[in-house]
């Protein structure tokens, strides 16, 4: 069974998690590099990462994403003390802020598998799964990636957007969970590009706050057996991986 270090960095301003995430990658991907230049086919303990963070009020804008789609000048975003990055993660623009849950599985899915439209799903599915345990239904928009209540239907409302960055199958960017944000801020950009659906949260959806960490602990759980790992605080040299 793989291990992935689990990390907590609370709330965490998004250049900063951004350049952490880089470093993270980058160690990976040279450790899988230096490994084949070796002789090895495949690195056999890869240390796979889990992170999750909330960030103060930002708009991150993908590669694939439109300027059109943010709606806010700089004197808004300065109003609205937020802050905004063109970054190298797939997908259009979104928002992240304190109430989010904002995952960064950074994996080698050589030892998963070589999908990347299955690895999106798997992280999909661990947010249904979560939500299903607060009787929240939620599902897939045809032709969209995010988790959706109601998909597929007029009051189709997004409640978890997705955006990743994958190179020699190490993936990084990730999630970003709504529990309970403060949804006015999605108001200044059209979300993931798409502007006739809307955005919710769990806190909307159920009339009241929800406790963030024990949304957490879920996420993990899922996570752990979506993906067949053990989550650590810290990699094991000991531990064999099967």
């Amino acid at each position: 069974m793989q291990q992935v270090i689990f990390q907590d960095w609370g709330e965490t301003p998004y250049d900063k998690s951004w350049d952490q995430q880089e470093k993270l990658f980058d160690q990976l991907v040279d450790a899988k590099i230096k490994n084949r230049d070796q002789g090895g086919i495949i690195e056999s303990n890869p240390q796979h990462h889990l992170i999750f963070c909330e960030h103060p009020h930002v708009f991150t804008l993908g590669k694939s994403g439109s300027m059109q789609h943010l709606l806010a000048d700089e004197r808004i975003l300065e109003k609205s003390k937020a802050t905004f990055y063109k970054i190298n993660r797939g997908g259009d623009i979104t928002y992240h802020g304190p109430g989010q849950v904002v995952g960064y599985p950074i994996l080698d899915l050589d030892h998963f598998f070589t999908d990347i439209h299955k690895y999106l799903r798997y992280l999909e599915e661990m947010i249904i799964k979560t939500l299903a345990d607060y009787n929240i239904e939620a599902g897939r928009l045809d032709g969209a990636t995010g988790v959706w209540l109601e998909p597929n239907t007029p009051r189709a409302r997004k409640i978890a957007a997705m955006g990743v960055r994958c190179s020699r199958w190490v993936t990084m960017h990730g999630f970003a969970f709504n529990v309970n944000p403060d949804l006015s801020y999605f108001s200044h950009i059209i979300p993931c590009g798409i502007n006739d659906k809307a955005v919710t949260s769990m806190e909307k959806e159920l009339g009241q706050s929800i406790d963030i960490e024990e949304v957490k602990q879920k996420l993990k759980k899922y996570f752990s057996e979506l993906f067949e790992v053990k989550l650590v605080t810290k990699y094991d040299e000991k531990e064999k991986v099967a």
